[in-house]
């Protein structure tokens, strides 16, 4: 995945981000690499080369459900959708995120000599 910023996303980041957007109704691989961009503000970018192989193995966990149908462009695209067991992992992991994201933060923000 490249970013501007340059950091390395810890593993799973993507396969969380594309539950995210695909949590939002029934979305086209290149869609969900644009949306992930736009909802970045441009600051991620999704390479063909990561984003398959993760819907693949979100598909295999059965996280995501997909079916073939029409784009807006006229094209066959598989259009992914969140599966029940989909939903209830991506609220996990956004709980677990918020909860590293606060710990994180309160270690960052506090001086060494606190306890």
């Amino acid at each position: 995945m490249k970013h501007d910023s340059g950091f390395d996303l810890p593993q799973g980041t993507l396969d969380l981000l594309i539950l995210k957007v695909v949590a939002h109704g029934p979305i086209h691989g290149y869609a969900i690499a644009q949306r992930i961009r736009q909802m970045s503000r441009n600051a991620l970018e999704v390479q063909q080369g990561s984003l398959y192989p993760a819907l693949h193995r979100l598909e295999y966990k059965k996280y995501l459900n997909a079916d073939w149908k029409l784009t807006e462009t006229g094209r066959e695209a598989r259009f992914y959708r969140l599966t029940s067991r989909g939903k209830a992992h991506l609220e996990s992991e956004t709980a677990s995120w918020e909860r590293l994201t606060e710990i994180v933060g309160l270690i960052l923000q506090g001086s060494p000599g606190e306890a």
